[in-house]
């Protein structure tokens, strides 16, 4: 029995009452033997299915919504300030883009796969659910970073890298969102690179000094499996039996950063040094990218 189903089990017993997934998201759901065409029919457009089904229910904006405070909210000072949030989170995201190591090294190998981001066009500071810090828009092939939850530069360089990967795979691969096995896959590569480390395996509760070789894997699969509930409306059972099905080949795949990073470590910078040296992306990319870093010759005379 894999890691997640251990965990899962264990929840359904520890529950009084467990109830069984709606009969319309078990007819959604990809069996392990079902192909691309019955993947199609399950989330098939907008107009067939609802917003849960694509995660949009976290993202108003995403469905044209206008977002409104509460006025106790507002009372209290936890909203209202909505344009001033939106205006922080781009000086964020622009401090990322120029300065955080996993962010340009991902913008660097986007250009060189041929999908080059304007910033302006590819990625949109909005208000979002609490339960979520950012998001993928397969769509409109567009990130969302949560203005109301992702507040500093570490959470933005946090959301921007995990989501680019998932821009990534769909930029390079012949990747179909609707098909769960390939949701499971990007989420897997997306927590793998960005986000476990053995710290965030303790605070997961994954971790513990009787299995540190596995906690990494751990934390990946819970990571994947809450991300893959979050946005498809599928039971736990098939989400569980997607992400066990593709884990051993996306957890092995590390393109393009190459590594795994290490909490508190230089791995973030060694992973952008070394992107030319393993193809990344260009030489001159990263030579231009590097102009802003050299010191400037000073005359004593």
């Amino acid at each position: 029995m894999e890691f997640l189903t251990k965990v899962w089990a264990k929840e359904a017993t520890n529950a009084a009452d467990v109830e069984a997934p709606p009969a319309a998201a078990q007819n959604k759901t990809n069996s392990p033997a079902s192909d691309a065409s019955a993947s199609q029919e399950t989330t098939e457009s907008s107009d067939g299915t609802s917003p849960k089904d694509w995660g949009y229910d976290l993202y108003p904006e995403r469905k044209g919504e206008t977002f409104k405070p509460k006025w106790t909210k507002v009372l209290f000072g936890m909203e209202g300030q909505e344009n001033i949030d939106r205006f922080k989170c781009e000086q964020n995201v622009y401090w990322c883009v120029k300065n955080g190591p996993l962010v340009k090294l991902m913008m660097g190998a986007l250009k060189s796969s041929g999908c080059p981001i304007d910033l302006r066009r590819h990625i949109s500071c909005e208000v979002c659910d609490p339960t979520v810090t950012g998001g993928y828009d397969p769509k409109l092939n567009q990130i969302v970073v949560c203005q109301n939850m992702a507040k500093n530069k570490s959470m933005v360089h946090g959301v921007l890298t995990h989501e680019m990967i998932h821009m990534f795979d769909y930029c390079n691969n012949d990747m179909d969102f609707r098909n769960v096995d390939h949701l499971a896959c990007t989420e897997i590569r997306a927590a793998n690179l960005a986000h476990c480390s053995f710290l965030s395996a303790m605070f997961q509760g994954d971790a513990s000094p009787f299995n540190v070789k596995q906690a990494h894997q751990n934390c990946v699969k819970t990571k994947a499996l809450a991300s893959v509930l979050a946005v498809r409306n599928i039971s736990k059972e098939d989400a569980i039996a997607a992400v066990e099905r593709v884990f051993p080949k996306c957890y092995a795949d590390l393109e393009p950063i190459g590594r795994r990073i290490r909490r508190n470590s230089t791995d973030q910078q060694k992973a952008y040094m070394e992107g030319p040296i393993f193809g990344t992306f260009s030489m001159s990319w990263w030579q231009t990218d590097l102009l802003h870093l050299k010191p400037k010759s000073v005359d004593i005379n």
